[in-house]
């Protein structure tokens, strides 16, 4: 590993000569000058120092701008093995430093091996859930802030009567006063092994883990303690690396799902910042999130559709050295899109839906009841105009949301 590389990709916008641009990049994020050091130094320095890889230049931007993707080589002797140290080496002054966005992050298996990756991965997930080829389906509690044990208890089972197989908490759920943390996973693990008591059925019920940074792998092995199937994490509020040491935690043996707030700060620049498919999904994963949300291409938070895809391929694609990660495209998301949704990210996949269960004009547990049917539909080849004529619920989300077949 001593003389291996980590290659970042980056899109660099201007009237540059890119490749002294790149060169400057190569030296200023790694041994910091070059031409002014004596030679006994520069002998020494050699193995630290950044090496351009390749330039292309592209068809200037619609502005007429001059752009190029520039690939530069960072000795892996440089850093740690963390996400923090990564994105610091590639990306950290060169972020500041005019219109250069990171598009993606390649490294070596030595390097990467050290990243905890998911703890569980998609199929020691089916697995535990006991479900072997179709997509999991998840509701998320569309209120959370405010209500009472007693009022999230009935919620909460609404939404299992459905047929789900994961609940959440809204990502925002952190004064919870009414309804305390410990107080929810005892009674939502109790009525979970009471619905599979009665179908079989395994109900995961995913928390949200919060607090102080340097409380939460303690947070996390209390939710445990209580019977905590799954953890929320608002990953790039709290940072990466929270991420990685929960993921890399023995004591935290329940899978994590990443939630993408704040990452819209981030992505959708065209020209700044970080790619929604490394940032969403290499970094995501190398960290150690076992299912990640990120905005859908369909609903009114919209993610273009090849940045959505291309996530769901870096989490899902078969590695050497982690698990696969489920992806989550949410928003948006209502039964008559099951067909789209197996068409673009086929069965290992979670379904993650808010309104589109909550909105049913029956009520919860039948809009879970809509996309259970929906699904099965859509696994067994079958029109979902057709599997409405013996599914009511199905029928009643058709009528409200339509149906997109493919």
């Amino acid at each position: 590993m001593e003389n291996e590389f980590i290659v970042a990709s980056y899109l660099i916008t201007g009237k540059y000569d890119f490749n002294k641009k790149a060169k400057g990049i190569a030296v200023g994020l790694t041994v910091g000058t070059w031409t002014e050091l004596p030679e006994a130094k520069k002998e020494r320095m050699a193995q630290h120092l950044g090496k351009v890889i390749d330039i292309t230049e592209l068809s200037p931007d619609l502005d007429g701008r001059p752009r190029a993707i520039c690939k530069i080589g960072y000795p892996v002797r440089n850093l740690t093995p963390d996400i923090p140290a990564l994105l610091t080496t590639v990306f950290g002054k060169c972020s500041m430093d005019g219109a250069i966005k990171c598009l993606d992050i390649e490294a070596p298996e030595a390097f990467l091996s050290q990243l905890p990756g998911p703890k569980l991965g998609i199929d020691k997930i089916r697995e535990r859930l006991g479900i072997k080829d179709r997509p999991l389906l998840m509701s998320i509690f569309k209120q959370c802030i405010g209500m009472t044990l007693k009022e999230l208890e009935e919620a909460y089972q609404n939404q299992i009567a459905g047929g789900v197989d994961l609940v959440k908490d809204d990502e925002i759920f952190f004064r919870d006063d009414a309804a305390p943390v410990m107080q929810r996973v005892r009674r939502f693990k109790s009525l979970s092994r009471q619905k599979e008591e009665r179908t079989g059925q395994v109900t995961w019920y995913a928390v949200n883990l919060t607090g102080p940074v340097t409380e939460m792998a303690d947070q996390a092995k209390r939710l445990v303690e209580q019977g905590a199937d799954c953890l929320l994490l608002n990953v790039l509020p709290y940072g990466f690396d929270i991420l990685h040491r929960i993921a890399a935690d023995p004591d935290v043996p329940v899978p994590v799902m990443a939630h993408p707030s704040f990452s819209g700060a981030i992505y959708p620049s065209g020209h700044y910042g970080v790619s929604a498919p490394l940032l969403l999904g290499k970094l995501m994963r190398w960290a150690g999130a076992d299912i990640v949300l990120y905005p859908s291409p369909y609903g009114s938070v919209a993610m273009p559709r090849e940045d959505a895809l291309a996530i769901a391929g870096n989490l899902r694609i078969e590695s050497a050295v982690h698990q696969r990660s489920f992806p989550a495209p949410a928003a948006g998301i209502h039964p008559g899109l099951v067909p789209v949704l197996f068409r673009d990210f086929g069965n290992d996949l979670l379904v993650n839906a808010g309104g589109g269960i909550h909105g049913h004009p029956q009520g919860a547990a039948a809009g879970g009841k809509a996309f259970v049917d929906a699904i099965r539909a859509a696994m067994a080849g079958e029109s979902l105009k057709v599997a409405a004529q013996r599914s009511p619920e199905l029928q009643a989300a058709l009528d409200q949301w339509g149906c997109i077949e493919e």
